[in-house]
């Protein structure tokens, strides 16, 4: 589940055997085929949390998805990881209000689900991509003043993005699974870079390959 529909698109396109088109309401583009022998979807979101929070619930709720897996572009305060670097999200932090709907007596840790992850994990150090394991942040604003990326880095975040906290919350709710799989497209440190439209276009097959992997090793487990 790629933000960008157009980025669904591609999956299908590049990726899948007999894809077909079964959405395309508000140009969310959403297609099925078959990778591996194992029948997939790939769809839009949309960006931020209130977006990917209709579409994975719809998704999970109304057409029985079980395995929901994100793939998407982050950006990095921590001076160790570039881009290129896949981020995995074992747990997702965030300003968002997403959780308030639940009426908790305090705060709820957003995590993913673990055989995904460890799924990903094993399908990722077989094809020999850079990755790393750990906490996200998932904000509302994707311009903001306050530029506070490095003070979640010293608590240990490893990137900020837009839409995990959304999407793990959902699917805890309905008893799902699910899981963010990042690719750095910026390095918001001093002396970092943004990737250029050349890395944007051919820089994220190595996430797609390994969330379609892990989708068909999930469903035929």
């Amino acid at each position: 589940m790629p933000g960008d529909p157009l980025r669904a698109k591609f999956i299908a396109e590049n990726y899948l055997e007999d894809a077909a088109l079964f959405n395309e309401v508000s140009g969310m583009l959403g297609y099925t085929g078959v990778y591996k022998g194992v029948r997939v979807s790939a769809m839009g979101s949309g960006m931020g949390c209130p977006s990917i929070g209709i579409y994975a619930y719809e998704l999970y709720d109304v057409f029985g998805a079980e395995n929901i897996i994100r793939v998407g572009t982050c950006g990095t305060s921590n001076t160790k990881i570039h881009i290129g670097d896949i981020i995995m999200a074992m747990g997702s932090s965030s300003n968002s209000n997403f959780a308030h709907q639940y009426d908790l007596p305090g705060t709820v840790a957003a995590l993913a689900d673990y055989g995904l992850l460890e799924t990903a994990v094993a399908v990722a150090r077989e094809k020999g991509v850079k990755f790393y394991v750990g906490n996200v942040s998932s904000g509302d604003a994707f311009y903001s003043p306050l530029k506070r990326g490095a003070d979640f880095a010293k608590m240990g975040v490893l990137a900020g993005e837009m839409e995990s906290y959304a999407l793990y919350l959902t699917a805890a709710y309905l008893g799902k699974k699910a899981l963010g799989i990042f690719t750095v497209s910026d390095e918001n440190y001093e002396g970092g870079r943004r990737s250029s439209p050349e890395e944007r276009e051919t820089g994220f097959t190595g996430m797609m390959e390994v969330a379609l992997e892990t989708a068909a090793r999930i469903d035929k487990a």
